[in-house]
């Protein structure tokens, strides 16, 4: 894996970090094929049971696309007379969010800074963001000609409807921390000095949890935004069953019963 993102697992949570703090954690390939294969890694470790996304530095998260790169790939491309540049999105943003999305244990987006286009992207693909006071949001697309990806059109819609996802798709600008809870895209807003140590503690809290009903809890949301609600009804029945048959419901019932904290498996 490039050192262009860092992969650390400790006592079941993965840690992935963005690490061209220089380039503003923007996206050049080997980083995103890195990222890709980081978060696939993660989505298939059994001893993984949460994910925290996060980024080096103190100005950006992941400012999207490396625009640099990207010309000079642009450039080769009408030489050529192909469009090879722009399979990045089927070849490693949309693995990403997918990953992200789909991994049957929670993930939690620490948000240290600027977070435009696919940068943004990868914070909403995220269950729960913590986000530094001094951070920022920016779709980007349209400033620089380009429709929305990294999974935006789907996500933030859902967080905060459609007219307002229209206006920040097509008319692009720099959102504040303090705006974006606000409208509903954090979660949890901390002072930037506590940042690292906020995101972790929420990581790891769900980390130690009971990981097959956060992997209910997931699919269980993500089914019910696209579904009637009969067949939400059915699906919450489903999943239900499936977490009632966990070690863990089993472990959660008896520390109630014994008024004690309990201490779950994962599985």
């Amino acid at each position: 894996m490039a050192d262009t993102v860092l992969y650390e697992v400790s006592d079941g949570l993965a840690t992935i970090t963005l690490n061209r703090p220089e380039a503003m954690n923007a996206m050049n390939v080997a980083t995103k094929v890195a990222l890709r294969d980081a978060a696939e890694t993660a989505a298939a470790d059994p001893a993984v049971r949460a994910v925290l996304l996060t980024a080096a530095g103190d100005r950006a998260f992941c400012v999207g696309q490396d625009l640099k790169e990207h010309v000079g790939l642009l450039a080769a491309d009408q030489e050529s007379g192909t469009s090879e540049t722009m399979n990045t999105v089927r070849d490693h943003y949309n693995p990403i969010v997918r990953a992200l999305t789909g991994m049957r244990k929670p993930v939690v987006a620490g948000v240290n800074g600027v977070a435009a286009g696919a940068g943004f992207g990868f914070a909403l693909a995220a269950d729960y963001r913590v986000v530094a006071d001094t951070a920022s949001f920016n779709t980007s697309f349209a400033g620089v000609a380009l429709t929305a990806d990294s999974g935006v059109s789907w996500t933030l819609p859902r967080l905060i409807g459609a007219s307002r996802a229209s206006d920040l798709l097509l008319f692009p600008r720099s959102i504040s921390a303090r705006e974006a809870y606000e409208l509903g895209i954090v979660n949890r807003l901390v002072p930037a000095a506590d940042l690292a140590a906020e995101a972790e503690k929420v990581a790891r809290t769900l980390a130690e949890g009971p990981t097959v009903a956060y992997a209910a809890l997931k699919e269980s949301l993500a089914f019910g935004a696209d579904h009637s609600l009969t067949e939400a009804l059915g699906k919450e029945e489903e999943l239900q069953t499936l977490a009632g048959a966990s070690e863990d419901h089993t472990i959660a019932v008896r520390a109630f019963i014994a008024k004690e904290k309990p201490k779950y498996l994962g599985r």
